[in-house]
């Protein structure tokens, strides 16, 4: 069963009430057989969700990550090789006869075997990838086939297997790398817009996750949640870094506490660079600005 093999401890997800009833929408609309498409900043958890409801569906679940490389050989297959076949004959002791038969070998791409065998595809942040390798599924979405053209193999098209469904991630088009969908394929899906929870919600995923105190997460999610008030680019400062810094303090006994000056310089070491790129269009010494506002919002909370 083709499955994520990334480190599982970063697609878990923790699931407040919001997130249930997110899931349990999603779970509903790709039974009537719609896919989903989960799009917003990096950092909120769009490829947990997503795994988390491919698991609800109870079927095989098979990961594409979005790149510019990505082209139809990655995803239909191509000839890998050569398989040959040799039959020696000498049955009669007169005669004696070879024969030898060399075929190409297909090896199924990764969409491929999941629309054939009803995997659930995620296909993560697919608009890194060029959007003409993305037409494949446009067909596979409208017609129910997947097709062939641009390979060797004889027959035009794959039926798509009914149980097959892909949920998709993206991040915003404003994004570096990141191409503009079509249209016509986000006609064809229900996007969901996903984005950063409140100090409080993200305290207590960062408690379940962590297995930390719920007092101890909000001290670092509340720094987050402030220092983003002064970021335009607010993806910099993403759920990620307040497990960085959480995960840190509890594995080498430093107290999460915003006056102590070891924890002061674990966010420091954490967020200074990340909250000084965005404050270079607006501050002459954006890095001493962002240690700055680092320590100031630490001895607030």
């Amino acid at each position: 069963m083709p499955e994520l093999k990334e480190n599982q401890k970063s697609t878990e997800i923790v699931q407040d009430s919001q997130t249930k009833e997110l899931l349990s929408r999603s779970l509903r609309y790709m039974n009537a057989g719609y896919c989903i498409h989960f799009t917003g900043p990096t950092g909120v958890g769009k490829t947990a969700l997503a795994l988390a409801l491919a698991k609800r569906r109870s079927r095989p679940i098979m990961v594409i990550h979005g790149n510019h490389e990505l082209n139809n050989r990655d995803l239909l297959g191509d000839f890998s090789g050569f398989t040959s076949k040799k039959l020696v004959d000498n049955y009669v002791r007169s005669v004696y006869k070879k024969e030898e038969n060399v075929t190409e070998t297909w090896q199924d791409g990764r969409l491929l075997e999941a629309a054939k065998k009803g995997y659930t595809l995620i296909y993560d942040e697919f608009t890194r990838s060029n959007p003409e390798t993305n037409n494949l599924f446009l067909s596979i979405l409208e017609e129910g086939v997947i097709p062939l053209y641009g390979t060797k193999k004889l027959a035009p098209f794959e039926r798509v297997h009914p149980e097959f469904s892909v949920i998709f991630t993206s991040n915003p088009e404003e994004y570096a790398g990141v191409y503009r969908t079509q249209d016509a394929l986000l006609d064809r899906v229900i996007t969901i817009s996903v984005d950063y929870k409140t100090p409080a919600k993200e305290a207590v995923i960062l408690s379940g996750k962590l297995g930390i105190k719920k007092q101890d997460a909000k001290v670092v999610t509340s720094l987050l949640a402030e220092l983003r008030k002064s970021c335009p680019d607010r993806h910099s400062l993403s759920l990620r870094s307040a497990v960085m810094i959480a995960q840190i303090a509890r594995d080498e006994k430093i107290p999460m506490k915003g006056t102590n000056e070891e924890f002061q310089q674990l966010c420091l070491d954490v967020l200074q660079h990340k909250l000084g790129l965005c404050l270079k269009d607006t501050h002459d010494n954006p890095q001493e600005e962002a240690k700055n506002q680092i320590i100031n919002v630490c001895k607030k909370l």
